[in-house]
């Protein structure tokens, strides 16, 4: 029996020893987790005995554990690297269909554009508007635009924030003073807006103050500067802009009211007006595409009339070009963000992670991944910092939890203990030749 007992010690000790060289040969595995060799007694009892107790007869390597502890998080300024910080596995479909997780977020992009794992696995997740709203509760494989350039779209509303200056006086009382009036180009902006195919024309905005009679307190909207005509040649028609709208400001300087004029009209809510398609709108009138292709909403709710110098504080518009691809960034919620030539960014999915009741029955696959089994549960998936998910960290990756000056130190021990089992089996080969030797 000692030989046995022996035996075992030194089965359990080999077990112990390829478990910690596994250890020590990953520590620079991304998202690797060290396991470790759990013993467990054998003991022999009488059968039919009464008595729990009996002769220990050696040792099992009963279970290999695995210890899925937080590893350290480097940064590596790759986009598309992703640390997990706190609880959860990205979720991946791999090449035969079949699910695996995993903590290495080292993705890559393969020539469709999916995002995808050292090992070809795809990764999966949420898809998303342009907003980063899921739109599905269904998982997919994550891919990113890389094949057409993102259409362009229209402007529809332009946003003008600026103060103007409440110490001007209209040039119908300074001309009847016999002052210089203020020429229209004293107050303007311009920006360029965007038709349905992303052509760019630039919208002009002038202001003038109107006269005190009947209305105090208000200005005229111009669409451009009016110019005289040219004998050329060649010959150019002289261009006279009416007044797109008229605003109107209480005595505190906040805009109270925005009256239309044809060719504007009021828009549906707000302060503002909306200028017509086939508006001129650009300085130039000779230039044939100077003009709105559609509707255009101009919202001047935050302007001012205060004691101050013109100043424009905001002029935006929400329509853009077409765009190729030049970066993404995954956030910390997992929303993938792609951005483009043309300075717009759009959410192009969200990374999702799964879990489990128990992790220790994960089955381990190979190439950093973890299969499901039926002692690990099913998994419960979500969107990473929501709940027990821990959040993503982009440009970043999970180094492997091994201690390496620890895993030396338990395979020098385990040595020992196999050092120990095999001089067992020595001594008792030593008694038993004693006792095959009497005489």
């Amino acid at each position: 029996m000692s030989f046995q007992t022996g035996l075992s010690g030194l089965n359990a000790s080999s077990r112990n020893l390829d478990v910690i060289g596994n250890n020590i040969a990953n520590a620079n595995t991304t998202g690797m987790k060290s396991s470790r060799t759990e013993f467990s007694s054998l003991v022999a009892s009488s059968i039919g005995s009464g008595s729990s107790s009996g002769a220990g007869i050696g040792v099992n390597a009963a279970v290999i554990s695995q210890q899925f502890t937080q590893g350290n998080i480097t940064t590596t300024g790759n986009s598309l690297d992703v640390a997990i910080n706190g609880s959860g596995f990205f979720q991946l479909t791999q090449p035969d269909g079949s699910m695996a997780y995993t903590r290495d977020g080292s993705f890559k992009l393969d020539k469709d554009g999916n995002i995808v794992t050292n090992s070809g696995a795809n990764v999966m997740g949420y898809p998303t508007d342009a907003t980063g709203k899921p739109t599905s509760a269904t998982i997919q494989a994550l891919s990113l635009p890389t094949g057409a350039p993102i259409a362009a779209s229209a402007t529809t509303t332009i946003t003008a924030e600026f103060n103007l200056d409440a110490r001007i006086q209209d040039n119908t009382t300074l001309a009847a003073a016999g002052n210089t009036t203020n020429p229209r180009s004293t107050f303007g902006t311009s920006l360029n807006v965007y038709d349905k195919e992303g052509v760019a024309s630039p919208v002009n905005l002038y202001f003038e103050k109107a006269p005190a009679s009947p209305t105090p307190n208000s200005w005229n909207v111009y669409g451009g500067l009016d110019t005289a005509a040219i004998a050329g040649p060649p010959a150019v028609a002289a261009v006279t802009y009416p007044v797109i709208a008229t605003m109107t400001f209480d005595a505190s300087g906040k805009i109270t009211s925005v009256t239309p004029t044809a060719p504007a009209t009021a828009p549906a809510t707000g302060i503002g007006v909306t200028i017509a398609a086939g508006t001129i709108a650009s300085l130039n009138p000779n230039e044939t595409t100077g003009k709105i292709a559609t509707p255009i909403t101009l919202d001047l709710s935050t302007t001012t009339q205060f004691g101050t110098a013109f100043a424009v504080s905001n002029l935006a518009q929400n329509g853009y070009t077409a765009g190729e691809l030049t970066g993404v960034n995954i956030g910390n919620n997992g929303v993938i963000t792609a951005k483009y030539s043309n300075g717009q960014t759009q959410s192009a999915g969200q990374v999702t992670l799964a879990d489990f009741r128990n992790v220790q029955g994960l089955s381990a696959i190979g190439n950093n991944a973890w299969a499901a089994t039926y002692a690990s549960g099913d998994p419960v998936g979500g969107s990473p910092g929501a709940g027990k998910f821990g959040a993503l960290q982009s440009g970043a990756l999970e180094d492997s939890n091994v201690d390496l000056t620890s895993e030396l130190v338990n395979m020098m021990t385990a040595q020992r203990a196999y050092q120990a089992n095999a001089q067992t089996i020595k001594t008792q080969d030593q008694i038993m030749s004693t006792l095959v030797n009497l005489r």
